[in-house]
């Protein structure tokens, strides 16, 4: 097969590329997915899921600039790419809209909008629990009405180059016994995160993430180390971010004898103010180090019980004790009272403030009203990934990357703004391949001999993920993390000739654990050089190290296989151009 685009992957970061590039008169493209139901986009959500956008109703000002400033001053992350979330967030958002995303507006049709972390305005806003979802369901249908070719249930296992440029990909069917070779002068990687990486994570199980392919084929890799962490559901994979801790619930441990134990009274020796830090926790969700005397403390308390050999849960059933709502700080006292849920339990504040957050549970087998809800501190977004530039191509010619595979994002991000990346990367990297010449080169592919005899390297994919979760997340521990490296690299080293299958239905998830691997020793590496050189920031508390704050603000971690260094942060773009130059220039047949 042969097309000039092959877009891997098929959430809302694949179905926009695709569609921008078919509405640019690039036709000739395919989707390739290991399955049209898998993925974060189209299986994750929160209470109040959040996509950030420039300001659309209101009187308060806002502008291109001062958005791309906000993304900017996250930390670490390229001017270029800023400007460019913040000058296309109006132009993807609204052909969401023109799609049919039930985003609410007031009687006038103004977007209102609502402040979100690291957000000094209210850009905010939602479809509910479920906008990524949405967003993909709306976004597919719209592919499948243009005839878009989609080629399920095959994996990549390969992105084919020469010389650094891409010429397809090798893929497997998910049977594990035909190879595909798809000859594409331009791969758009669309795969979401790496998912994988981690035993406690977020991330819905039908996730994997492809982030290895890229980094196989010799793209570099940026800000592999900044992640976001925070507390989710464990038994069901979910974010317990917003209404879920505004509700106070009552936190509690229990030991392997079943002794249960109310354990934030261990820790704060006033009961207004741990309830308060809960309610921040709202607001806060992500772990972060600059907080770890304030709300982080929470997500620090379940660490250590948990280091203790007990099970946290969160408790919507009962009231914490002795919980006295005038003893809350103002804000959560107001916030509380403003929305009429000065009473009862937490399930029926849950109940008065936000009903869909309990239903989404009862829909996946959990009833708050009965039973206590197993959380952790789980790895839930990768704020870096593959080095893109401003039209999201990576080092690699002809390979872009967008969504969250891209490393598009530094140490602090506003929530929601992942969302609009996603649709922002996919319309820029259309563009850019729409300008380019199709150069069709016949790619070679040999696959390797795969052995049989058994599924080993299950047992050892659990215990990475388990010892990167204890020394790798949120909390890190530099000697644990080289050490951890070190093994990867030499299990990674002649990998299909040491690994073994015991059915050809095994060889997918084969790759996928050569994948995650090559990915686990990139991130070591970026995590390892930060730990070293910048400390503990964001949402990495590195033991026995300072805390950077804004020091390093102005670098990014660049890696490329196992050896990582600091590049200076492209700068912003000015922007204030003269718009008769602008019109001339896009008139131009040059």
């Amino acid at each position: 097969m042969k097309f000039n685009t092959v877009i891997i992957g098929s959430g809302c970061a694949g179905f926009k590329a695709a569609n921008s590039l078919f509405d640019l008169g690039v036709t000739d493209i395919a989707i390739v997915t290991e399955g049209i139901n898998m993925g974060t986009s189209r299986n994750t959500g929160s209470d109040k899921q959040t996509y950030y956008k420039l300001t659309l109703a209101g009187g308060e000002p806002d502008s291109v600039q001062e958005m791309a400033n906000t993304l900017f001053d996250g930390g670490s992350m390229h001017g270029d790419i800023a400007l460019a979330q913040a000058a296309c967030s109006t132009r993807a958002f609204m052909s969401l809209v023109e799609l049919g995303l039930p985003f609410p507006t007031n009687r006038y049709g103004a977007f209102v909008g609502y402040k979100t972390d690291h957000d000094p305005r209210q850009r905010a806003t939602s479809c509910g629990p479920l906008t990524s979802k949405l967003m993909t369901e709306a976004l597919e249908k719209e592919a499948k009405r243009k005839g878009i070719a989609i080629l399920d249930n095959l994996q990549v296992v390969k992105l084919l180059t020469n010389d650094n440029k891409i010429q397809g990909i090798a893929a497997i069917e998910k049977n594990g016994t035909n190879y595909k070779t798809i000859t594409a002068s331009n791969v758009i990687l669309a795969t979401g995160g790496p998912a994988a990486m981690y035993h406690d994570s977020v991330f819905p199980h039908s996730q994997t993430g492809s982030t290895g392919l890229a980094l196989d084929a010799g793209a570099t890799a940026t800000n592999l180390q900044e992640w976001q962490y925070g507390l989710a559901s464990t038994d069901f994979r979910w974010n317990v971010s917003g209404t879920y801790q505004q509700v106070l619930p009552r936190y509690i441990s229990v030991d392997a004898e079943g002794r249960t134990f109310e354990f934030l009274r261990d820790y704060f020796d006033d009961v207004g103010e741990a309830l308060s830090m809960v309610f921040l926790k709202g607001y806060q969700w992500p772990f972060d180090v600059q907080k770890a005397d304030a709300s982080s403390r929470i997500d620090l308390f379940v660490a250590e019980e948990n280091a203790k050999g007990r099970t946290v849960y969160m408790d919507f059933r009962e009231n914490p004790k002795d919980l006295d709502f005038e003893k809350l700080s103002n804000e959560a006292y107001t916030y509380l009272e403003k929305s009429g849920a000065l009473f009862g339990t937490p399930i029926k504040r849950l109940e008065k403030m936000n009903p869909k957050a309990i239903q989404l549970y009862m829909d996946n087998g959990i009833d708050l009203y009965k039973e206590p809800l197993k959380v952790a501190v789980c790895a839930q977004h990768c704020n870096g990934g593959i080095s893109v530039d401003a039209n999201w191509e990576s080092s690699v010619s002809g390979l872009y990357v967008v969504g969250e595979a891209a490393g598009t994002f530094g140490v602090y991000r506003p929530g929601g703004s992942a969302l609009n990346d996603t649709q922002v990367g996919a319309i820029l990297a259309a563009k850019h391949i729409s300008s380019k010449e199709s150069t069709n080169e016949s790619p070679n592919f040999t696959p390797p001999v795969i052995k049989y005899g058994g599924n080993d390297w299950q047992t050892a994919q659990k215990e990475i993920q388990k010892r990167m979760s204890q020394h790798a997340a949120y909390v890190r521990d530099t000697k644990e993390m080289i050490k951890l490296q070190k093994e990867l690299q030499e299990l990674s080293e002649n990998y299909f000739e040491k690994v073994t299958v015991a059915s050809d239905s095994d060889i997918p998830a084969l790759y996928k654990f050569y994948d995650m691997l090559i990915t686990q020793i990139s991130a070591l590496s970026a995590m390892i050089f930060a730990a070293e050189n910048i400390g503990s920031r964001g949402s990495a508390f590195v033991k026995n190290a300072k805390i950077a704050g804004t020091t390093y603000n102005d670098k990014v971690v660049v890696t490329s296989g196992c050896q990582s260094h600091f590049e200076t942060v492209r700068p912003m773009p000015d922007c204030n151009d003269w718009f008769e130059s602008v019109w001339n220039k896009s008139n131009s047949k040059d």
